[in-house]
């Protein structure tokens, strides 16, 4: 099992050593990624200029343990649009968190706004930095 959901922000936060990659690093040791974050992962890093030859090693070097999303996930990840809009949090925060309350696991991110709205939704939120 688990032991986080981890936000591509955090992720990212790794890669780039940015602000709180030492504790990012500590918590992807053994996280779930919800499959929209690692599509998200994927992306940002093809934007950076990584080649998209090397993506998926990348991906396969993280050794996320990678959830799908399924019809009640994303049921569950959509009706978060309520708590969560006034903050502008995108479809994979919601996934992000939507997968955590269902582990029962804390979301770790380097999304402040997620604090804000973690008791509303029941989810633990972790800022790495």
């Amino acid at each position: 099992m688990p032991s986080c959901v981890i936000d591509t922000s955090a992720v990212f936060a790794d890669l780039n050593e940015e602000a709180g990659a030492g504790e990012a690093r500590r918590w992807m040791r053994d996280a779930a990624i919800s499959a929209i974050n690692l599509q998200e992962v994927a992306s940002k890093a093809i934007d950076k200029g990584v080649p998209i030859e090397v993506v998926p090693s990348l991906i396969e070097a993280l050794r996320l343990d990678t959830r799908p999303l399924d019809r009640d996930l994303a049921l569950a990840a959509g009706m978060m649009r309520a708590s969560t809009a006034r903050l502008g949090l995108s479809h994979g925060d919601r996934a992000c968190l939507a997968l955590a309350k269902r582990l029962g696991l804390p979301a770790v991110t380097a999304d402040r706004a997620w604090a804000e709205v973690a008791q509303e939704i029941g989810v633990d939120v972790v800022l790495i930095r």
